[in-house]
């Protein structure tokens, strides 16, 4: 798509609303809107004006003037809006130097890629994440200076078995039965249609949707592998229409990775490989089909992976799902087909177009941009330091020995052990300029301020369980 083919869409399609959309630095899209009449091709070079200062960790008041210029490769009409619109993503930039701005997420994404290249390792990173998520029927929460609960509920949550419905039909689904039973106990097949089609017809790529494994209409749908900074915009995409088909049902969707306590949480499993023109490096004739560059790649991965987890899983929580024993991969090992590494190779096919490693630590809370590019930093070091990963590790890791747990490194406990990791170890992100002091600093303070320390000051509702009458 080019700047032409873009406007003579707009007039195929009578749009009458063009939607800028960009990322904020934690990961949340925002927008604004313009008058189609308005979009010329000036606008793709020029780029449009806004206060960078009301962004959520970008600019100072006094420097807060910033341009969002619209990508035209990323147009895409919008299913939901009642006037035609079509949305497109925007790359920022400083309107007197108009150097990209380094805060901006996908331009971190967009260095990752380019660093990628001027190795020499490689010129194409393939990412493949697969995203869970619950949908609910309800949802009510607050947190004041007196007070503080949350409360979800789902037509298919198991605790809703003895609710009068007028009538209840029964179809419940059990703890950590999610996967995969068939309608009537599968409540949401029609309303996962509906947004895999839409996905389909906004032009994504869809493999598949199902029911995941915990009760009360937890959700995958996956995607076909795609280059890394592709796949961060379609990530944003996908969320926005599983979001609004929800919404348009009235249901509601969350990304967050533990909303229920006592069954399964969310996971955002990502896929990664690396090719040279038409070569997967990361075939071979090693360990699960593997080459030593996959090899020392995944080395790097788990000697950075606790940095990593600052960017890939973000939320304080994020370390609800991360606990020893249950069913997150919190043991930094690699294995084939096992599903309890952290480092999984996925042998379901022998072609070397298929070899890939599957990272099974992030979650869907993510900013996609920076979680993608720190898992393919710290491939690019362990491939160039030729960082061996050690012995796989192919028992199940849970059933293992307490000597032998032991000597497994486990990923951190907590978003404040994450970004004290991050603090130590973010030399590798820093290469090719890819993620600057300034993010690792912005990113540290903001995650420690707005997230930790908010969560660190105010009583939990469970404390007065264990607490009230000491």
């Amino acid at each position: 798509m080019t700047p032409k083919k873009v406007l003579a869409l707009c007039r195929e399609k009578d749009v009458k609303a063009i939607d800028m959309r960009f990322m904020d630095f934690p990961g949340l899209w925002q927008h604004f809107t313009i008058p189609a009449g308005a979009l010329d091709e000036s606008v793709f070079e020029d780029g449009l004006g806004f206060d960078g200062s009301s962004i959520r960790g970008w600019k100072a008041i006094n420097e807060s003037d910033m341009l969002v210029v619209p990508q035209a490769d990323t147009a895409v009409l919008d299913p939901f809006t009642e006037l035609p619109t079509l949305s497109m993503i925007c790359n920022i930039q400083d309107p007197i130097t108009r150097e990209d701005y380094t805060r901006d997420p996908r331009n971190v994404a967009r260095k990752a890629v380019n660093y990628l290249k001027s190795t020499g390792i490689g010129d194409t990173c393939f990412i493949g994440p697969e995203a869970e998520f619950f949908v609910f029927d309800d949802v009510r929460f607050e947190q004041n200076a007196h007070s503080g609960f949350y409360y979800i509920d789902s037509i298919e949550g198991q605790w809703n078995r003895g609710r009068k419905e007028d009538p209840n039909l029964g179809y419940k689904l059990r703890y950590k039965e999610g996967y995969f039973p068939v309608p009537p106990a599968d409540q949401m097949m029609n309303l996962r249609n509906e947004m895999m089609q839409t996905m389909i017809d906004c032009g994504l790529d869809v493999e598949c949707q199902h029911h995941e494994v915990g009760t009360a209409g937890q959700a995958e749908i996956d995607l076909k592998f795609d280059t890394l900074v592709s796949m961060a915009d379609r990530m944003m995409l996908y969320k926005y229409i599983v979001k609004n088909v929800a919404a348009r049902h009235n249901k509601t969707v969350t990304f967050m990775p533990k909303p229920i306590f006592g069954d399964n949480g969310s996971g955002m499993h990502t896929h990664i490989s690396i090719w040279n023109g038409e070569d997967p490096i990361f075939a071979g004739s090693g360990y699960a089909g593997l080459s030593d560059i996959a090899m020392y790649a995944i080395g790097g991965i788990l000697k950075h992976a606790p940095a990593i987890l600052a960017f890939s899983n973000p939320t304080t929580n994020s370390y609800k799902r991360l606990v020893p024993g249950f069913e997150a991969p919190v043991n930094l090992a690699y294995s084939q087909r096992n599903r309890s590494a952290a480092v999984r190779i996925p042998m379901y096919s022998s072609s070397p177009k298929a070899k890939r490693l599957e990272f099974r630590c992030p979650d869907p809370s993510c900013n996609p941009y920076l979680s993608f590019s720190a898992i393919l930093m710290a491939a690019i070091d362990g491939i160039q330091n030729k960082i061996e990963p050690g012995d796989p590790l192919d028992k199940d890791i849970y059933d293992l020995s307490p000597e032998e747990l032991a000597d497994v490194p486990k990923t951190p406990g907590s978003l404040e052990g994450a970004l004290e990791a991050m603090r130590a170890d973010h030399d590798f992100l820093l290469r090719g300029d890819v993620f600057t002091p300034d993010v690792i600093d912005t990113w540290i303070w903001y995650k420690t301020e707005n997230e930790v320390d908010a969560l660190r000051l105010r009583p939990h509702p469970h404390e007065f369980c264990m607490y009230y009458d000491i």
